[in-house]
């Protein structure tokens, strides 16, 4: 009776051993499978963090993608695949300034493999989204200068709605000296600030440390020029290829267009020159130069390719400095734009409702002005600042 009752133990034991067997390994094979899930999700996650970093600094599409393929690369994808779209090709956030990458792998199968050849795929998707906190009047785009954004002597600026952003690393990026004073909802930058006096901000204090601005204008067409070449030496002006520059004197009427000047920008003492729906492209390393007794009214147009901008400095163009003044009744409303030069700002005005804006390699304020937010009537583009970087989906 013993050996029966043990060999009917044996025998269940032995039949039921391939099914015990079995299922832990199906138990290790499956916590495999949910570890490369969850390691899956993280490499989509850094991946989609990582082209979102790319597309705050304002890079095109290509470097965003590069960016995040390298991202996955590095954290294990190896001959997985990854998409990246943005803005997002689904979901809630195809509206917004986001990256959304994919990612997917092919898992080996262990202990299943009895049951069938094909491997296991997996996928994981991640969505990060930008935000803007604030709306910069003023932005410096070297990623290193000291004083990049500068504000001296006795100058008194009031930004209404809108910030000063730095994208230099330096300690002094945005620097108040001598009695200078400043009003605006934040002063952000990438590195530090110095200040020589108190400024009086909506932001409790400085933000430093801060991710770069993109440059709002990366992606804006340089004009191209055109024959034949214009002459300067009228009272009303047509838009065209000024290819000996524009020595505005007297009164100047400039009709609305596209002016590409090659050569100096100068308006002479005692001039009075007005325009509107202008964007003034000023070639290679050409400057600006603006004496202080005369009156400038210019503003951009409203719409179009150049909408809101009046000035547009040459990317391909070498290290300069571009002066703007003028007396007191002067307006510029619209963009200031000047990728590699210095803007030097001397004047005591602004454009029309106070929408002037500066966007430019460094920038050097000296005159007294108050320049608002909400521009968008007059065509004028708000500029991001003080951007996040958040996992949304």
């Amino acid at each position: 009776m013993r050996r029966s009752t043990g060999a009917n133990v044996a025998t269940i034991f032995a039949l039921t051993l391939p099914v015990v067997v079995g299922a832990a390994g199906f138990g290790v094979e499956t916590s495999y499978w949910y570890y490369n899930s969850l390691r899956l999700q993280a490499t989509a996650d850094a991946a989609a963090y990582a082209g979102a970093l790319e597309q705050i600094s304002g890079s095109d599409k290509p470097t965003i993608v590069a960016a995040a393929t390298q991202s996955a690369a590095s954290n294990g994808l190896g001959s997985g695949t990854i998409v990246v779209n943005t803005p997002p090709a689904s979901g809630p956030n195809t509206a917004k300034k986001a990256v959304e990458v994919i990612v997917g792998q092919q898992l080996d199968r262990m202990f299943t493999l009895i049951f069938t050849q094909d491997k296991v795929p997996e996928q994981a998707r991640a969505v990060a989204v930008i935000t803007d906190a604030s709306s910069a009047c003023m932005l410096a785009l070297d990623p290193s200068a000291s004083q990049a954004a500068l504000f001296s002597g006795s100058t008194s600026v009031k930004l209404n709605g809108c910030s000063v952003m730095s994208n230099s690393i330096a300690s002094d990026a945005i620097k108040l000296q001598g009695s200078a004073g400043l009003q605006a909802d934040c002063l952000i930058s990438a590195g530090g600030v110095s200040l020589s006096n108190p400024v009086t901000t909506v932001c409790a204090a400085p933000i430093t440390q801060a991710l770069p601005a993109g440059d709002p204008f990366v992606d804006l067409p340089a004009p191209v020029a055109a024959t034949p070449c214009q002459n300067d030496n009228k009272a009303t002006l047509g838009p065209g290829t000024y290819c000996s520059g524009m020595n505005l004197k007297g009164n100047v009427t400039l009709s609305p267009g596209v002016y590409v000047v090659q050569g100096s920008f100068k308006i002479n003492a005692n001039a009075a020159i007005t325009g509107s729906g202008v964007t003034i492209f000023m070639s290679g390393s050409s400057t600006v130069s603006m004496n202080g007794n005369a009156s400038v009214k210019l503003s951009a147009a409203t719409s179009g390719t150049y909408s809101g901008v009046l000035f547009y400095g040459d990317r391909t163009g070498m290290s300069a400095s571009s002066t703007f003044n003028g007396t007191a009744d002067s307006l510029l409303t619209g963009a200031i734009y000047f990728p590699k030069q210095q803007v030097n700002y001397l004047g005591n005005f602004s454009g029309n409702g106070g929408c002037t804006r500066v966007v430019a390699n460094t920038i050097q304020w000296s005159g007294n002005s108050t320049i608002s937010q909400d521009c968008s009537s007059l065509g004028v583009p708000n500029i991001p600042a003080a951007r996040s970087v958040a996992l949304s989906e």
